[in-house]
């Protein structure tokens, strides 16, 4: 399974060692940027990270910023990316589980490194369950198509 990640600069020493963690976990990782903790914007991040899950070239994504919620945003913006920002590991599993989300939201400021782990491990490690989430799912989809 391939993982994109992506960060603005206030994510960019967690999305380093997310990058070693998750790929000692065993995926591939595909590292959109940045590439240093100079300032950047983050909606440049969380739109390159969910256009290229989208467009299927890697399976999900995750994406850092400082709080999480404006990358969060962004990455939204891209149709068909279902972006969640989680601070606890039974919000990501649920993520995954009801809602199919693709791409996961973290805030480097506001979450330790090893809980930062945990929920990007717990969000790797869940998959759809499809049933009556899909039904609901579709309707957020239905939304995002008017």
């Amino acid at each position: 399974m391939k993982i994109a990640i992506g960060s603005d600069h206030g994510g960019y020493e967690l999305k380093g060692k997310l990058i070693k963690y998750i790929e000692d976990l065993g995926y591939e990782v595909v590292d959109y940027g940045t590439y240093s903790d100079e300032s950047v914007d983050y909606p440049d991040y969380g739109e390159k990270v969910a256009k290229s899950v989208v467009a299927g070239n890697e399976d999900l994504g995750v994406v850092i910023c400082g709080t999480g919620i404006g990358i969060s945003i962004a990455a939204n913006k891209v149709k068909g990316a279902r972006a969640a920002l989680c601070s606890d590991t039974f919000s990501a599993s649920m993520a995954r589980q009801h809602n199919n989300a693709n791409i996961i939201a973290l805030g480097a400021r506001v979450t330790g490194d090893e809980l930062a782990k945990a929920i990007v491990k717990s969000f790797l490690d869940s998959s759809f369950e499809g049933g009556r989430h899909a039904r609901r799912v579709d309707k957020i989809m239905e939304i995002e198509n008017r």
